[in-house]
């Protein structure tokens, strides 16, 4: 069983066949395309994208149902030919795919980008992140019930 040292960690052991691949990588951190998806039972739903190729770099998800219950997911045909899946149909979240929103810790509270989650096809592990513009998602969606009315507030 392979190991990795992580800087947030420590010493991590995983299967072979569990990283998730980004064949392009991710926007901004194109070098990193291998991805350990960790969770740990105090802090679920949180899953923790720890690249195997840095150490330091690791990104804090939540499933975007969890988030948003009636999430609607909106992948490009481009999108879904990288993860191997076909095309116009969309996949199901859960069944088909594993959808998370990127975390932010922001001073107003923290957010989730519903905008662009991260697309996983469950049957080879490969991912996108797929930037949906038309589905009216924002990539700062406040998590915090008060940061969403002060949200609601500030756009009347």
């Amino acid at each position: 069983m392979p190991e990795f040292d992580t800087t947030h960690f420590g010493r991590v052991s995983y299967e072979v066949d569990s990283p998730f691949c980004f064949p392009g990588g991710l926007p901004g951190f194109e070098q990193a395309r291998s991805f350990l998806p960790l969770s740990f039972p105090d802090q679920q739903p949180l899953i923790f994208l720890q690249s195997l190729e840095d150490p330091s770099l690791c990104f804090v998800t939540l499933p975007v149902l969890a988030v948003d219950p009636q999430y609607r997911l909106d992948v490009s045909p481009e999108d879904l030919a990288a993860i191997g899946m076909p095309a116009p149909v969309q996949p199901a979240i859960g069944a088909e795919v594993i959808c998370l929103a990127v975390l932010s810790l922001r001073e107003e509270g923290p957010t989730a980008n519903l905008l662009a989650p991260i697309v996983v096809n469950r049957s080879n592990l490969r991912c996108v992140q797929a930037i949906a513009p038309g589905g009216g998602y924002s990539h700062q969606h406040p998590l915090l019930p008060a940061q969403q009315e002060q949200a609601e507030h500030a756009s009347c």
